[in-house]
């Protein structure tokens, strides 16, 4: 008997702002309320859930860095972060320059028009967070660091054994009820907007930005494997060859973790030794980002546009650093890394309108989760480039001192 297939996320995702239109489009005021009032009652849940899942991913990819081997675990963690960092700023540059062209001053007068004519829930609930996010980063750094340095040493394994159950937990919570749910909020918000007359506008903004994401994603690529072979002294065109595989099952499977066993054959094509590949791949898998970097980036700084925001490059550096940090061991799920993202939010958006559980963050969940396939292949393919790079050092120069 065959085994059905399920509908994936994406998918879903867009079956939901269909929806959320029609309804806002055609369905009485009233129906629109009980959608909204729906949505608001996950965002309240996903505003509690988020400190938790800061706590349990972020300790936990951080306490797991100890496993490396010294040298090649500082070059590794150093290439990824850099890579992240220099992802997101070039997002940035080509966002600010390029985005202000696709939106007119009609599309932006109408987006402003109706900021406040948003429907209200019938009801909702005031679910208090454990832990503010900044104090969830905080705890989690000090956990991830400790147990890194002293686990096994200066303490057992009790704690980090705990850790790893607590995120197994919230690993479950994300599987079970958030990402399932994530249609009902998106539906929710575009019911909202429909109603209020904003969505045409916005839409006719987004595919555009779209677009320019993937082309980003696409250089940044090229880019990785040209550095790569000039290291490596390799042909670049060979190695992207080699991580087609790799890409493809990334854009199905939208999961940096699920990629690994695919990964791991891309790189031994790319002539990267055992050692090497067994530790770099799925330490990467967890730790680089840059193609969910360029993504957060680029929507972040459109939805600034749209909504007439300010935003500089004085403002997004800290809020890149930061988010190259705090999504360390994001979920391999779709929409792991902006689930991690949007408590961070308020750094570019302000205190206001970066409200987590707010109808901008929720715009852009849902831009980031429809171009989420693209982001994890190029964040999986850039694993590989900085793979080859890491082998090359390690023969050329870590082998030779053993």
């Amino acid at each position: 008997m065959k085994e059905k297939k399920k509908l994936g996320l994406v998918p879903k995702l867009i079956i939901a702002i269909i929806l959320g239109i029609l309804i806002g489009q055609f369905l009485p005021e009233e129906i629109c309320r009980i959608v909204v009032t729906l949505s608001g009652l996950f965002s309240s849940f996903l505003k509690f859930v988020i400190p938790l899942m800061i706590l349990a991913y972020v300790t936990m990819g951080i306490a797991d860095l100890s496993q490396g081997a010294g040298k090649l675990l500082l070059i590794t963690v150093a290439l990824a972060y850099g890579s992240t960092l220099i992802a997101g700023t070039a997002s940035f540059l080509v966002s600010i320059n390029l985005f202000p062209s696709f939106m007119s001053a009609d599309a932006l007068d109408q987006i402003a028009a109706t900021a406040d004519a948003s429907l209200s829930p019938y009801f909702s609930i005031s679910l208090q967070a454990i832990l503010d996010t900044l104090s969830a980063v905080a705890l989690a750094f000090i956990l991830g660091l400790c147990l890194s340095s002293m686990r096994g040493k200066q303490i057992g394994n009790s704690l980090y054994n705990g850790m790893a159950e607590f995120s197994k937990i919230i690993d479950k919570v994300l599987h079970t009820v958030i990402i399932p749910l994530l249609p009902l909020y998106i539906c929710g918000t575009f019911v909202d907007m429909t109603k209020s007359g904003k969505t045409f506008a916005i839409l006719s903004i987004l595919w555009k930005v779209f677009l320019v994401v993937i082309v980003m994603h696409l250089i940044c690529i090229l880019i990785q494997f040209v550095i790569a072979g000039a290291v490596s002294k390799k042909n670049p065109f060979e190695l992207i060859k080699n991580q087609v595989p790799g890409y493809t099952t990334a854009l199905g499977t939208q999961s940096s973790a699920a990629t690994i066993p695919v990964n791991l054959e891309c790189a031994k094509n790319d002539g990267v030794c055992e050692q090497i590949r067994n530790f770099v791949v799925p330490l990467c898998a967890n730790i680089h980002m840059a193609g969910s970097m360029i993504t957060i980036t680029a929507c972040a700084t459109a939805v600034c546009l749209m909504n007439q925001l300010p935003i500089s490059l004085g403002t997004v550096i800290p809020f890149i650093m930061t988010l190259g940090v705090a999504m360390v061991a994001s979920p391999g799920a779709p929409g792991g890394s902006i689930m991690t993202a949007l408590p961070f939010l308020y750094m570019i958006f302000g205190a206001e309108a970066g409200d987590p559980d707010g109808a901008i963050c929720a715009i852009m969940v849902a831009l980031y989760i429809t171009q989420d396939s693209f982001g994890t292949a190029c964040n999986v393919s850039g694993d590989n480039a900085i793979g080859v790079i890491v082998n090359t050092i390690y023969e050329r120069f870590i082998k030779k001192e053993a």
